[in-house]
């Protein structure tokens, strides 16, 4: 079947390309998938941002990679860029992998990119990952739900469009429901949302943990509380990426570290 397309009003035929949205997992090149691990291997071109991790970009062929993350200066790749060269490729014939970070579709702008490609025509498939939000947590030794604990989750994103006028983040809200608070990308903007929780009625003494770089070689662990979890952040120098995990889970870290294998960096 042939389609109009809205980049360049090209056609999709049998010469075109296809995509592939790849999640590359945490960032611990033994968590990606059988089928991801293939495609990076097979791939003509790989568009990749900084979040997969250094190992795993690693295993790209230099030749065969393109950087669409940030740049030097502190610069971002725009998403109309990528999705364009996304088009691009894949009507040139090109067999494309999309890497991200975790899964595609949780904060890694997978369905804005899926929905470009099937508007210009582009076949493409979703190739899951092991998201973030929760094999971040449950590398450190906090498990994201516990049966004596908790028995909800809410999957946060520190890191909105910043074209937005306002926040879509209900954190008064997210406090009242009592169960665990996962914030993905939001170590930067730490303070707001924990005076908010704070504000919002949410105990001072409920843990807290920051999760650095996880499961890559220099993953790094802090603890604390809300109260607390900034100061423990500035003196400890957390940076991205890193997650935050709320909740009384939280604590279960302290219960099990000295038996856990990959909680030496702390």
């Amino acid at each position: 079947m042939t389609e109009n397309t809205k980049d360049g009003d090209r056609s999709a035929d049998e010469s075109t390309g296809t995509v592939y949205l790849v999640g590359s997992g945490p960032g611990d090149p033994d968590l990606l998938t059988v089928k991801a691990k293939r495609l990076l291997e097979t791939a003509d071109v790989v568009l990749h941002d900084k979040l997969p991790g250094p190992d795993i970009i690693g295993m790209i062929p230099e030749t065969n990679r393109e950087d669409v993350g940030k740049r030097a200066g502190g610069e971002w790749t725009p998403q109309e860029y990528t999705n364009r060269r996304l088009v691009e490729l894949a009507t040139a014939g090109k067999t494309v992998v999309r890497l991200k970070g975790g899964d595609p579709f949780v904060f890694g702008r997978g369905g804005e990119e899926m929905e470009h490609l099937a508007e210009n025509g582009v076949p493409f498939e979703v190739v899951p990952g092991i998201t973030a939000a929760i094999a971040g947590p449950g590398v450190a030794g906090i498990p994201v739900t516990h049966r004596d604990h908790v028995s909800s989750v809410s999957f946060v994103t520190g890191h909105e469009d910043p074209t937005k006028d306002e926040s879509a983040i209900d954190w008064g809200a997210l406090a009242a429901t009592g169960g665990t608070l996962v914030v993905l990308m939001g170590v930067g903007k730490l303070p707001l949302y924990t005076d908010a929780l704070l504000e919002a009625g949410m105990a001072p003494e409920t843990p807290v943990a920051l999760v650095e770089r996880a499961t890559w070689p220099d993953m790094r662990v802090a603890t604390g509380t809300l109260d607390s979890i900034v100061g423990v952040r500035d003196e400890a120098g957390i940076e991205p990426p890193a997650i935050t995990v709320i909740g009384e889970v939280a604590a279960t870290r302290d219960r099990v570290l000295e038996f856990l294998r990959n909680g030496e960096q702390q």
